[in-house]
């Protein structure tokens, strides 16, 4: 291509790319990169690879999974270019090693799916002078920026406080279109290159919005906010931060171990013909999918509304798909006067791993 040249590919080969998180946008942008000729690839996931993952994470097959995903995702990206080199990060990244991560590589790519970790890597970011390639998905929707912050906004501008926990699902909870996360990735390797190259408009100071059901891009501008914690010219925040605690997920998960129930626990429960009311607070669309026999189907969002419904007398046996939103209810009812409410620790996957194989898992 004229616009590349021999110079341009020596570019790319000299560049050092990380992509954080080797999931549904760091598939295709590991491979796209990889393709292109990225000379330094490095992929960080302290995750294993999972059935639910493969109908959105082309990198990986079914004999992966179990599998630790960075050692799978480097294998595979080798096979696509042996002519490059592919660093496996197999960690949980997070402020005690994040700047020393990064700081090793000439631009950085978020293909997360949690606040904690977005916020982590935008700031790690800013304080590195390095750009922060971003990318989210969430059923048919998806968004891509460019945050350099000497050019132009950061994320905190965008979004100058996370959401109220539990209040925007993963993809595992709220699902997504699998064919979703290969064009947000791919539209984020696309902005990668061209800032390697040094052509072209980056999406910087600019956010580009994807309706999958529509078919249509939209674009916003962005402005810099003077007064950003981060990236502001005269900063308040100067160092990483406890990204759990600023994202609000710290005191729940400590309240809700006070109050867990294992899947062997309640199945002796069971067993031993123990009353116990069973809440499931999933979405509708989940419930069809499996769930424990005799449930009670209330929905997290619609709990404070139904409490009525209870009993605070009852042994109330509270599950999710993973225990996360149950441990949340959990604490809620605790608040609400429901003594003896119990979080079933793991949810349905965990039920499905230690009681009954045949429940499935999505």
């Amino acid at each position: 291509m004229p616009d590349v040249g021999v110079a341009g590919q020596r570019r790319l080969k000299s560049a050092r790319v990380l992509v954080v998180g080797a999931g549904g946008l760091g598939s295709p942008l590991g491979i796209y990169l990889a393709a292109a000729g990225v000379g330094s690839l490095g992929v960080v996931d302290f995750d294993r690879v999972e059935t639910s993952n493969l109908h959105r994470q082309p990198l990986y097959g079914d004999a992966d999974v179990g599998r630790r995903k960075s050692s799978v995702a480097a294998a595979r990206l080798r096979q696509v270019n042996p002519h490059i080199e592919v660093v496996p990060h197999d960690l949980r990244l997070d402020s005690s090693n994040a700047l020393q991560v990064l700081a090793d590589y000439d631009v950085v790519v978020d293909g997360t799916d949690n606040f904690p970790t977005r916020y982590l890597v935008n700031d790690a970011c800013v304080l590195l002078g390095k750009p922060d390639v971003y990318g989210s998905i969430f059923r048919f929707e998806g968004q891509v920026s460019v945050f350099e912050s000497s050019q132009g906004p950061c994320y905190r501008c965008l979004f100058p406080e996370p959401p109220p926990p539990g209040l925007v699902p993963s993809c595992a909870e709220g699902g997504v279109l699998g064919v979703l996360p290969g064009i947000i990735g791919t539209l984020q390797a696309n902005e990668v290159i061209k800032l390697i190259l040094g052509i072209g408009e980056p999406l910087i100071g600019r956010l580009l919005l994807f309706d999958g059901l529509t078919m249509r891009f939209r674009e916003m501008r962005l402005r810099k906010n003077p007064d950003c914690p981060v990236c502001a010219e005269n900063p308040r925040q100067t160092e990483l931060i406890d990204y759990q605690g600023f994202c609000g997920l710290g005191e729940p998960e400590v309240l809700a171990t006070d109050f867990d129930l294992s899947a062997r626990e309640l199945e002796s429960w069971l067993g031993s013909g123990r009353s116990a009311t069973l809440l499931d607070v999933r979405s509708p669309e989940e419930y069809e999918i499996c769930a424990l026999p005799g449930a009670r189907l209330i929905p997290l969002p619609q709990l404070p509304d139904r409490l009525g419904e209870l009993d605070t007398a009852d042994d109330l046996v509270v599950y999710c798909r993973s225990g996360v939103r149950s441990a949340r209810a959990v604490d809620l009812l605790h608040r609400m006067g429901f003594a003896k409410a119990r979080n079933l620790a793991g949810g349905i996957v965990g039920w499905s791993q230690a009681v009954d194989p045949s429940m499935p898992v999505y």
